[in-house]
């Protein structure tokens, strides 16, 4: 008998709400958060993901608390988020997930609903990282919302042998920083800001 058939099927909800204002431009997807984000609290919070050392690299910032810092990590990232025009969520709503929660083992998946965000957002570009969340949006939404995204490389540790972070940073620029009409001036962003409001909106 194959061994993945003798692994525990888990029922997993999306615990969070997605991260968006009226001025967000572009709108970044997972597939869902991962045992270590639901447990920490928030998107890409395992230790080893890296796609807030991603966002640091590419906007010119420096985050004070690390991933597992609690509810200060948290309202740190929510801040960057909203002060850069950035929405983040997840395109799965609910599904079944085998063994340990990898992302090739999900099943019945339903996706979250994203008529909320695109009416009172201004979302220009939807990015979808990895190849999974970029399947089961064009499965359960691309139609349905007759939006297309683009398939960025997952930031999750396992991707490293095909995609280190310093290919990951030139990547994300060359996608996101146009979109939010910030160009690149002797490595320095304009229009970027290199610090970040830590009040909790």
């Amino acid at each position: 008998m194959p061994t993945w058939k003798k692994k525990t099927i888990s029922h997993i909800s999306h615990p969070y709400e997605p991260v968006f204002s009226p001025t967000s431009k572009i709108l970044i997807l997972g597939t869902i958060p991962s045992p270590a984000s639901r447990k920490n609290g928030f998107y890409y919070m395992h230790p080893q993901n890296r796609f807030w050392l991603i966002m640091e690299k590419v906007f010119g910032i420096e985050f004070k608390y690390k991933n597992n810092e609690g509810q200060k990590a948290i309202a740190e990232r929510k801040n960057f988020l909203l002060d850069h025009d950035i929405a983040l969520w997840d395109v799965i709503r609910s599904c079944d997930i085998k063994g340990n929660g990898g992302e090739g083992n999900i099943k019945n998946a339903k996706a979250n609903n994203f008529f909320d965000i695109f009416m009172k957002a201004n979302i220009v570009q939807i990015f979808c990282l990895g190849a999974t969340a970029y399947k089961y949006w064009n499965n359960l939404c691309k139609y349905n919302y007759d939006k297309s995204a683009i398939c960025l490389p997952s930031t999750s540790p396992w991707n490293q042998i095909y995609w280190n972070t310093d290919k990951l940073v030139e990547e994300y620029k060359k996608a996101i920083l146009p979109v939010l009409n910030i160009k690149e001036t002797n490595n320095k962003k304009e229009e970027a800001t290199n610090s970040i409001n830590f009040s909790i909106k």
